[in-house]
């Protein structure tokens, strides 16, 4: 006991519930193969490594706490009580940043900034209505796993509609939507979410061979970018801003967050675009994964809920693939009529992904023909598929809020 109490981290496997030690030491393994997948550069490594990192240093470094509690000095997510959150703020290390940042939301909009500061809406302008139209398509997840979430798992709307932003595959998007709808099933959702997030790069490629085949992932097009003014692209960002906050006001702050990026960018603010892309949003990315990995604690995990999440996030992020398909499918059999060529490869960059699926399609279309260049036209539906994503978001939250009052 003495060699246990010395050597706490070793000791505490002892003192929980077989359930919750196995559970330890399954998300220490798993730490390891995220963070050696991301240094492989086989999953996102900008997330994967510090998420890896912190899930093995969260369930390994477990101690003896007040009274034998077994618990880390590292946070503590589900402290609610005044007095207990300010003594934990002042001794687990990264409770100041969960609580000032990623709590409240504030990480979400901080890697929106970044996303609309690389974002080029011109892109979206060569395409505006394929890009738009796939962009809704690729939602398809996202409502049938709201219809299941209530009528199959019997989850309440607040729950389900939470879960369903999966079916977004955007990962700020979702922590937002989990804050406002489910705030106790925050944790687990923007774990999950993230996870599955980066198996898009995995999972994804074998959808689209699965649904496009090789003659029409080869189909080349004729991709003309307009040539718009910065004025111009400064007022439509400026006007599209508006009318969004002001049809969804509950999703301003990511509305703004955006649209923000976009209007430094278009401003030629240099300093703040430097900042946006080369400082704010590496700080958010680097503790966003950083603190999805310390909140992989055993005893999180292990909610009966995580289950039904599980099932309701990867369906709901496949269906949006196959949806997002089918809508490029439905945009190249409209510009054949047209006697003009479209790739139905780009529906996949409709999930709202970025810069993941934009890649993606343009990989598969490569590999069956070196010199077909897709990226600027799924760069479009990408944008798009992050508006409408927002806008859908939004639309939760209202539609849920109307519906309790």
């Amino acid at each position: 006991m003495n060699f246990l109490q010395i050597f706490p981290g070793i000791g505490t496997f002892f003192a929980v519930s077989p359930a919750i030690a196995v559970a330890r030491l399954a998300l220490i393994a798993l730490g390891f193969v995220l963070a050696y997948l991301g240094f492989k550069k086989t999953l996102e490594p900008l997330i994967m490594v510090p998420m890896g990192l912190g899930m093995i240093a969260v369930n390994c470094g477990m101690l003896f706490l007040n009274e034998g509690e077994v618990g880390n000095i590292i946070i503590a997510p589900l402290v609610a009580d005044n007095d207990a959150l300010m003594t934990v703020m002042q001794i687990n290390f990264l409770q100041p940043i969960y609580n000032l940042t990623f709590s409240n939301g504030l990480i979400a909009c901080l890697v929106f900034m970044g996303i609309g500061a690389r974002s080029e809406i011109s892109f979206m302008l060569a395409k505006p209505w394929a890009s738009m139209i796939i962009a809704i398509f690729a939602e398809f997840g996202t409502f049938v796993a709201l219809v299941l979430g209530v009528s199959a798992f019997d989850l309440d709307p607040s729950r389900a509609a939470a879960v369903a932003t999966i079916g977004g595959a955007d990962g700020p998007m979702v922590l937002f939507a989990s804050l406002m709808m489910a705030p106790e099933l925050f944790v687990p959702i923007s774990i999950i979410a993230y996870l599955y997030l980066s198996l898009t790069y995995g999972g994804y490629p074998y959808i689209i061979k699965a649904m496009v085949p090789k003659k029409y992932r080869a189909i080349d097009m004729i991709v003309e970018v307009p040539e718009v003014s910065r004025k111009a692209k400064f007022i439509f960002i400026v006007v599209t801003c508006t009318l969004l906050c002001l049809l969804l006001p509950v999703a301003a702050p990511l509305f703004l967050s955006f649209f923000l990026g976009m209007a430094v960018k278009e401003a030629d603010i240099g300093k703040y675009t430097e900042l946006l892309e080369n400082g704010i949003s590496y700080f958010s990315t680097f503790f966003l994964g950083l603190l999805l990995g310390v909140l992989c604690e055993a005893s999180t995990i292990l909610n009966p809920t995580v289950a039904v999440i599980l099932v309701l996030g990867i369906l709901a992020l496949f269906l949006s693939a196959v949806g997002g398909i089918a809508g490029g499918w439905i945009m190249y059999l409209w510009h054949k009529r047209k006697g003009e060529d479209f790739n139905p490869t780009l529906g996949i960059a409709g999930v709202s992904c970025m810069p993941t699926t934009s890649k993606l399609a343009q990989h598969a279309v490569q590999e069956e023909n070196p010199f077909a260049v897709i990226l600027p036209v799924a760069m479009g539906a990408n944008i798009s598929g992050v508006i409408t994503s927002a806008i859908i978001a939004g639309l939760f939250v209202a539609t849920i809020r109307m519906v309790a009052v």
